[in-house]
């Protein structure tokens, strides 16, 4: 009688098997080892975000001086609605390069605002509000700016013929220009959040925290005193540094 061997073959068999079948005194088979795996690539993250707060920086300076541009007689004009009105009259080119300038600079900085917010809470202690503070700071600069140039349009094209303007209107709209887009006290806010989560949890360059601790506390203080429209020329400042280094020194 013939017998047949129905035992698995040592192909088919589990790693060891064959030791097991060979009552211990075989070779044991060698685990299969399994392929390394391919090392991750870490993708650096994007800047356009830090690329904006750069260029937001930039037309907001460029905003203020146009501002700044706009009420060089007021000395000689102040008090004389009439004269007011004659003066702007002669400055379209400058009104126009405030109006662009400013809006520009406010849409801008919504993205800066969104970026760093993000930045921050990726290194800052989980549920911190540092990150959503200094993109609210930044909101509260792009809503100034916005309201600032909104009556633009108004008074832009209608000092061509002065006779249209009410002289106390234009001379409102002078006051106006003068002063809402200057509000940046945000900013103040949104660097004093980086300095605290650059200095005290590390979640940024710290030199980007003392950055945020002298200009974006001076900004603040600026715009929480009656000086409150000086804030206007430390926050744009504070902007465009913060931005440049995130932008080109920040490799985290």
């Amino acid at each position: 009688m013939t017998t047949h061997d129905t035992s698995p073959t040592t192909a088919g068999r589990a790693p060891g098997a064959g030791a097991a079948a060979g009552g211990g005194t075989g070779a044991t088979d060698a685990a299969p080892v399994p392929p390394s795996a391919p090392a991750t690539r870490v993708r650096p993250q994007p800047r356009g975000w830090a690329l904006a707060g750069i260029a937001a920086g930039v037309t907001g300076l460029v905003g203020i001086q146009a501002s700044m541009a706009l009420g060089v007689n007021w000395e000689e004009t102040a008090g004389d609605a009439d004269a007011i009105v004659a003066d702007l009259s002669g400055r379209t080119g400058a009104l126009l390069v405030f109006h662009t300038a400013t809006i520009v600079s406010a849409l801008l900085a919504v993205v800066f605002a969104a970026g760093l917010s993000r930045r921050l809470s990726q290194q800052a202690p989980a549920g911190s509000l540092l990150g959503p503070v200094a993109g609210a700071g930044l909101l509260l600069v792009s809503v100034a700016g916005l309201l600032g140039s909104g009556l633009d349009t108004q008074f832009m094209f209608g000092f061509a013929d002065v006779d249209l303007i009410v002289p106390e209107s234009g001379a409102f709209f002078s006051d106006w220009i003068a002063t809402i887009p200057w509000l940046w006290v945000g900013a103040g806010l949104s660097g004093v959040a980086v300095a605290v989560a650059a200095l005290r949890h590390a979640a940024a360059p710290r030199w980007l925290g003392w950055v945020g601790a002298v200009l974006g506390g001076l900004t603040l203080l600026l715009g929480i005193s009656p000086l409150q429209y000086m804030a206007g020329f430390t926050g744009p400042l504070w902007l465009l540094v913060t931005a440049i280094g995130f932008a080109a020194g920040d490799r985290r």
